[in-house]
C-alpha cells in the first residue's frame, strides 16, 4: 500500500488527502451537531409531554378525590345491605335505582370538576376577549370637588347606571316609535348601585328622570357617535336631570350626580335599553314578581297574570319601558320600582348555577350585555363584583330605594328633592353606616344641595351590616 495513504497528520500529505480529510471534518461536525440537536429535542419532547400531563393528572386526582367522597357516602349502605337478610323484589329494584342514583352523582361531579378547571384554566383569557368588546367612553370624575371625603370611601365600588331609551333599531312591533320621532340620547333611568368596602350590603338608588337640578356646564354630546364634540353647553340654573345626559352625555350626568350625592363615581354604566331583549333571551328569560297584571295604556298587556312570572326579551324591554301602566299612582315612580325589580330579577339569573355553569348562556349574555353597553371602568370583573354582591344577599342585605322628593311635580313639572332626607341617605352610603328608616322632615325653604360629610370624624369608616 501507498506510505502517503497511511500517514498521519505530522506527515506530508498529497492534495488528495488533504480533501479527504476536510471531508471527514466536515462530516463529523455535521453528526455532532444532529446529535446535539437531537439530543435537545428529546429534552423538548419529554417537557412538553411532562406539562401536558400534569393538567391531566390534576384532573384525575380531582375526579378522584370527588368520587371517593360520593363512593364513601354509598359503600356503607351496600356493605350492611350485603349482611342483612335476603331483599324482597322491591328493595332490590330500590336498591339498583340507588346505584343508579350514585352512578350519576359521580359523573355530574366529574364533569363539573372538569369544568370548573377547564374555567380556571381559560378565565384570563376569555376576560380579555370579553372586556375587549365594552366600548369604552370617558365618563368619570374620580377628582371633583363635588367628592365629600374620598379617602374615606376607599374601596367602595359605585356604578352610575344610565338607561338610554332610544328608539334606533326598534321596530314596528315594539310600538315604542322610532329615532325619526324621538331623536336624540334620553336617560330614562339613572341608577346608582353603592357596594361598601366590606362587601356587607348592596343600595340602589334610583334617581326619577323628571328630578330639578341645576345643571353644570358641560361639553356637548354627540349620540349618533358615542363622543364629545368641541363644543360647550352652558350651565342652566333649573332644569330636568334627563337633560343632563341629552346635552353633556355620561360625562355630565356624573357631574351632576356627584354634586347632588357626594359620593364618588368610579364606574359608569350606559346601557341601551334595546339590548334587555338580547340579554334576557341569552338567558331564557328572568322571572319577576308583579303584584298584579301590567297593563300598559300605550304599550298594551305587557304581564297578563300576577305574582311569579318568567318573562321573555320582547316583554322585559316593555316591562322596563311602560310609563302609563293602569293603576300606578305616578308614571315615573310605578317605572322605577319596575326596573328595580327587573335589574335584581337579571342579576340573580345570570349569577345561578343554571347560567355560570352552562357556557352558551353565559357567553351569550355577556357578548349581549357587551354590544348593548358603553362607559369606563366596565369589564368582566367589575360586573362580577357587583352581581356577587348581590348574590345570595337576603332583603335586609339588598336595598332598592328613590331618592326622595316630595312626591309631587311643582308648577314647571319637575320633581323636588327632600334635600335633609338625601343628605341623610347619601351621608350613610358614605360613611356605611345603617340607613335610617325614617329620615328628618324638611323645612318647605329648603334647597337641593349636595350633601356634606359632617358625620365622619378622623376619616374613618364605621363597619356595619345594617341595610
Amino acid at each position: 500500500m501507498d506510505r502517503l495513504t497511511m500517514t498521519d497528520e505530522l506527515e506530508a500529505i498529497d492534495e488528495a488527502t488533504i480533501t479527504k480529510r476536510k471531508i471527514d471534518h466536515t462530516l463529523a461536525r455535521f453528526s455532532a451537531a444532529h446529535d446535539e440537536l437531537a439530543a435537545e429535542e428529546a429534552k423538548k419532547r419529554e417537557r412538553r409531554e411532562r406539562l401536558a400531563a400534569r393538567p391531566a393528572a390534576l384532573l384525575e386526582q380531582t375526579r378522584t378525590a370527588l368520587q371517593r367522597v360520593v363512593t364513601t357516602t354509598d359503600s356503607e349502605p351496600a356493605e350492611a345491605a350485603e349482611q342483612s337478610a335476603p331483599q324482597t323484589r322491591l328493595q332490590e329494584k330500590k336498591e339498583r335505582k340507588t346505584k343508579q342514583t350514585a352512578r350519576s352523582g359521580r359523573i355530574a361531579v366529574a364533569v363539573v370538576a372538569a369544568l370548573v378547571f377547564l374555567s380556571l384554566g381559560s378565565a384570563w383569557g376569555a376576560q380579555t376577549w370579553f372586556d375587549a368588546k365594552f366600548h369604552t367612553v370617558v365618563s368619570l370624575d374620580e377628582d371633583s370637588a363635588d367628592i365629600q371625603d374620598a379617602a374615606g370611601q376607599t374601596g367602595d365600588e359605585n356604578f352610575l347606571m344610565v338607561g338610554s331609551d332610544t328608539r334606533d333599531g326598534a321596530a314596528a312591533e315594539d310600538g315604542v316609535g322610532d329615532a325619526d320621532g324621538t331623536p336624540g340620547a334620553r336617560s330614562d333611568t339613572i341608577m346608582i348601585a353603592h357596594v361598601p368596602a366590606d362587601r356587607q350590603r348592596v343600595v340602589m338608588v334610583s334617581f326619577p328622570r323628571d328630578l330639578e337640578i341645576s345643571r353644570p356646564e358641560c361639553k356637548r354630546w354627540d349620540p349618533a357617535t358615542s363622543s364629545y364634540t368641541d363644543q360647550t353647553s352652558p350651565a342652566q340654573k333649573i332644569a330636568k336631570l334627563n337633560t343632563a345626559y341629552a346635552v353633556g352625555g355620561p360625562q355630565c350626568v356624573t357631574k351632576v350626580i356627584q354634586q347632588i350625592t357626594g359620593m364618588k363615581m368610579n364606574h359608569f354604566v350606559g346601557i341601551d335599553f334595546n339590548g334587555f331583549k338580547s340579554m334576557v333571551d341569552a338567558v331564557q328569560g328572568v322571572t319577576v314578581f308583579n303584584e298584579k297584571p301590567i297593563d300598559d295604556g300605550t304599550l298594551g298587556m305587557i304581564i297578563p297574570q300576577a305574582g311569579e312570572v318568567r318573562i321573555s326579551g320582547d316583554q322585559a324591554l316593555n316591562y322596563v319601558r311602560a310609563r302609563h301602566v293602569k293603576g300606578d299612582p305616578t308614571s315615573d315612580y310605578g317605572r322605577i320600582k319596575r326596573q328595580q325589580t327587573f335589574l335584581g330579577a337579571l342579576l340573580k339569573t345570570v349569577m345561578s348555577k343554571d347560567v355560570i355553569l352552562d357556557t352558551g348562556k353565559l357567553s351569550g349574555f355577556i357578548d349581549a350585555f357587551a354590544k348593548a353597553t358603553f362607559g369606563e371602568n366596565l369589564g368582566i370583573k367589575q360586573m362580577m363584583t357587583l352581581a356577587k354582591s348581590m348574590r345570595g344577599m337576603g332583603s335586609d342585605k339588598v336595598k332598592f330605594l328613590t331618592v326622595p322628593t316630595t312626591g309631587e311635580a311643582n308648577n314647571r313639572g319637575n320633581e323636588v328633592l327632600v334635600q335633609s332626607k338625601a343628605k341623610a341617605v347619601f351621608e350613610a352610603l358614605i360613611n356605611n353606616t345603617p340607613l335610617e328608616e325614617k329620615a328628618p322632615e324638611a323645612p318647605p325653604s329648603e334647597s337641593a344641595s349636595a350633601p356634606t360629610s359632617s358625620a365622619k370624624s378622623g376619616g374613618g369608616k364605621k363597619s356595619s351590616s345594617s341595610g
